[in-house]
């Protein structure tokens, strides 16, 4: 039974008005009825605009701020809810801390179903208990029909960076190794093949996760060897990589073969012509490694539910152009180059 069962408060066959956002019991019955249920924790329930925690030891604060447009809004292995809740966690973890609080802002577009919204805003709930992190403030607007296009949601993180570690974009050093936790290219093919009424032999499911129990196990088998973490959402692979590049000022070789894609992912690349390199994941992270703890942070990875296809990818290496470049399966080599135009809207 959802928590919203308990205490009916909204005919969920309705859709929302703009009464909805005009600050008056309508307003006040959206909320109760369906946010409150689905997100609910004591810092949530004092109800102000704002929402005082306690931070739990010492260490540096880490923020992240976020915005999710994805369509459709519900696809194979997710929606835009659990999206935002993970998308957010990932963003603090990878700085190394342990994350802490969240908050939710929806946009909610005039005659948007009350039963889809009741359903995101329970994916959100529920996604947030499962990571441990609690929504402790939040908003909802509603605006004119046509403006939002169904639901924006934007979010903001707050965690704890433990003392002592320092993970940062800037930190690849020639020599390091680079490691990717697992296949790439489902999140964005599942949301493509949603949208387009797309059939494969093989279903294709978002990888959309919270990562930051992964990464905790990472930090605690080698964190002082840990140079940087990233995650590969919009432009996939490719534009993490050339951003590291040229935020560190350094050149990257990675090996395609090393390189985990999912069978059913790369045939439906090859059929509609998309490189697997630039599609967007959710659940993925690359992390840059001084060489000395590779193997013991490749190890911890592979232990881990999340990071079992960990693989060892490529090298950081010197190069005042800061290239990417791949060594690809037939024993030749490209330059893997950032996402050119606008491959698939709406992503994330």
């Amino acid at each position: 039974m959802s928590p919203r069962d308990a205490k009916p408060r909204l005919d969920l066959s309705g859709r929302v008005e703009m009464t909805h956002g005009a600050g008056g019991r309508a307003m006040a019955q959206l909320i109760e009825a369906i946010f409150k249920p689905a997100l609910a924790n004591d810092f949530l329930a004092q109800g102000n605009d704002q929402a005082v925690m306690p931070l739990p030891g010492p260490g540096r604060l880490a923020m992240s701020t976020d915005g999710y447009v994805v369509s459709p809004l519900f696809f194979p292995g997710g929606d835009i809810g659990s999206l935002a809740i993970h998308g957010t966690i990932n963003d603090v973890a990878l700085s190394g801390a342990v994350p802490l609080y969240l908050s939710v802002s929806v946009i909610i577009e005039e005659g948007f179903p009350l039963a889809d919204l009741a359903r995101i805003a329970d994916s959100m709930g529920a996604a947030s208990r499962a990571a441990g992190v609690p929504v402790v403030t939040g908003d909802t607007k509603v605006v004119e029909r046509g403006k939002a296009d169904g639901v924006f949601i934007s979010t903001a993180g707050l965690g704890l960076v433990p003392p002592g570690l320092v993970l940062s974009g800037d930190r690849a050093r020639p020599g390091d190794r680079v490691i990717l936790s697992g296949s790439i290219g489902d999140h964005g093919i599942a949301i493509l093949s949603s949208r387009e009424n797309l059939e494969f032999e093989t279903a294709i499911l978002s990888d959309s996760a919270a990562l930051h129990g992964l990464i905790a196990a990472m930090v605690a088998a080698a964190g002082p060897h840990l140079r940087l973490m990233r995650d590969p959402t919009r432009g996939g692979l490719a534009a993490t990589l050339n951003e590291i590049a040229d935020q560190s000022g350094v050149g990257i070789v990675i090996e395609e073969a090393a390189i985990p894609v999912k069978p059913q992912v790369a045939a439906a690349c090859e059929l509609l012509g998309i490189d697997p390199l630039t599609v967007a994941n959710e659940g993925k992270l690359i992390a840059v490694v001084d060489p000395a703890g590779a193997e013991a942070v490749l190890a911890a990875m592979r232990a881990h539910p999340l990071g079992r296809e960990a693989a060892l990818i490529g090298t950081i290496g010197e190069d005042d152009q800061h290239f990417v470049q791949m060594r690809t399966a037939f024993g030749g080599g490209r330059i893997v180059d950032w996402l050119a135009g606008e491959q698939l809207p709406r992503i994330c």
